[in-house]
């Protein structure tokens, strides 16, 4: 079929669907003008590494997700509905679906066209035109079974089954998309409702409070509310044979985790939660979640996830992992990322926050830690070749768990202890429920230090070997 033949058969569907108009008249009763390509929602968020992924076109405002899923026949039932604000006038917008068969889309409650293409774009003709700053809601009902890819960077993502026969959504940069509609970039945050149905016996977990749970003819419901806007990597679903714990931080904050089979050893780590808030706070202002707690899962996939205010967990995750993921709440979750080549705002705190829990808790010398480190590594070319920013699709976690631990490290030396105490905690005050980007984050610290820092940023963020010596040894680093 040519790229001609394909644009007269939507248009044709779109007329099927919505009804068709008589002939033009000489009156000028049509107040809505001529739709246009300029209609058109943009194809994609505008991220330099990902540019296929997201769409433009609406911003939106919530998700409220309904699943019904059985885990014997790995089947998935969907109906999700979008509420979103359009940014221009749209005869046709795009959302991100992997798989599944698309059964109907309405949107402002008319049946609309639809159209698959590519392996995850689900472009919608709206019966009528949705107005630039019109608030629109869209439906969506699917069914299929999940999948996943491994083609990410990090590990396999999407929809992956557990060794107990369950299921859990997780990844980044993409892993909304192997289970609901939606605009899969982290610039368009929104908040989250799921309603999960499982057969009796099963637990669905997710993020947010859960607000309701019923058992009927068999199957059990689970709903789960989060009003703090979150980016799309961060939403989760988990079903499993799990054993939930309901507690609360010394603040009030309720605490639910849920622990796959084989993983009850895992309270131990569960009962620190409340030690590393109050730590974590301590550094980066007030905890930006209503909710804490952890999911457990039983199988020892390569990562853990900061899925929002109630982090995922492999089978091996220690107390630094429950450190990692809850400075995530504030440097990831409530600070989001503008593109994917901003990475280091999300893992280079995460992975400094060990640093500071090990010089806190344990008594760390870090100045000391930090040489032995560089000496150790002068002559790993490969480990002084990853980038922690502009380091280029496919390369975002390359040197997020190594190199970004002595970056922050020396930058804290070269700004000195009170101005570094200053960024972090003003940072994530300044940018809640927000996004930022790594350039604005070097404007920012550049301002609070009143220093020149274009070059050490240059040579530890983006350079690509070990830092001179005046950047590698800034302030008492230096002997």
């Amino acid at each position: 079929m040519t790229s001609s033949s394909q644009q007269l058969l939507l248009c044709c569907l779109a007329l099927t669907l919505t009804g068709c108009t008589g002939p033009a008249s000489d009156t000028n009763d049509a107040d809505e003008p001529l739709p246009t390509k300029a209609s058109h929602g943009a194809v994609g968020a505008g991220d330099p590494y990902y540019p296929a992924q997201g769409n433009g076109g609406y911003d939106v405002r919530g998700y409220d997700i309904d699943i019904s899923y059985d885990p014997s026949r790995k089947h998935l039932k969907g109906d999700t509905t979008i509420t979103a604000t359009a940014t221009q006038q749209l005869s046709r917008f795009n959302l991100d679906l992997r798989g599944f068969d698309v059964k109907s889309v309405f949107v402002n409650g008319d049946r609309s066209a639809f159209t698959r293409k590519r392996e995850h774009e689900l472009v919608i003709l709206p019966a009528k035109l949705v107005e630039n700053g019109e608030e629109f809601v869209t439906r969506v009902r699917y069914s299929g079974k999940p999948t996943s890819t491994d083609e990410d960077e990090l590990a396999t993502v999407g929809w992956l089954t557990t060794s107990s026969g369950g299921s859990y959504a997780l990844g980044e940069p993409h892993s909304a998309s192997f289970w609901y509609p939606v605009n899969e970039t982290p610039r368009d945050k929104a908040t989250f409702r799921l309603s999960a149905r499982v057969p009796r016996g099963w637990v669905a977990v997710s993020i947010g409070k859960q607000t309701s749970q019923r058992t009927e003819d068999g199957w059990t419901t689970y709903t789960w509310e989060d009003s703090n806007p979150a980016a799309s990597y961060v939403t989760t679903v988990a079903i499993d044979k799990f054993t939930v714990e309901r507690s609360r931080l010394d603040d009030g904050t309720p605490v639910l985790s849920a622990y796959a089979p084989g993983q009850e050893d895992k309270r131990q780590l569960d009962a620190r939660i409340d030690d590393v808030v109050k730590f974590l706070s301590s550094k980066f202002g007030p905890y930006p979640q209503d909710v804490a707690g952890g999911i457990y899962m039983s199988d020892s996939i390569s990562f853990a996830l900061e899925t929002q205010g109630r982090p995922t967990y492999a089978s091996w995750a220690n107390l630094d992992t429950v450190v990692h993921e809850y400075a995530h709440q504030w440097y990831g979750n409530s600070v989001t990322i503008e593109s994917w080549s901003d990475m280091c705002l999300n893992e280079c705190f995460a992975s400094y926050s060990e640093w500071l829990w090990a010089e806190a808790k344990q008594g760390t010398d870090l100045d000391k830690y930090y040489r032995d480190k560089v000496n150790e590594l002068a002559g790993d070319d490969s480990f002084w070749d990853d980038k922690l920013h502009k380091m280029g699709a496919g390369h975002e976690f390359d040197g997020m768990y190594g190199k970004s631990k002595l970056a922050m490290h020396a930058l804290r030396r070269k700004i000195g202890d009170d101005v570094f105490d200053q960024v972090i905690r003003e940072w994530p005050r300044e940018h809640r429920h927000s996004n930022a980007s790594w350039p604005e984050f070097e404007r920012f610290v550049s301002e609070r230090a009143d220093v020149e820092l274009g070059e050490f940023f240059d040579v530890w963020f983006r350079g690509d070997e070990i830092p001179p010596d005046k950047h590698l040894y800034p302030g008492p680093l230096r002997q």
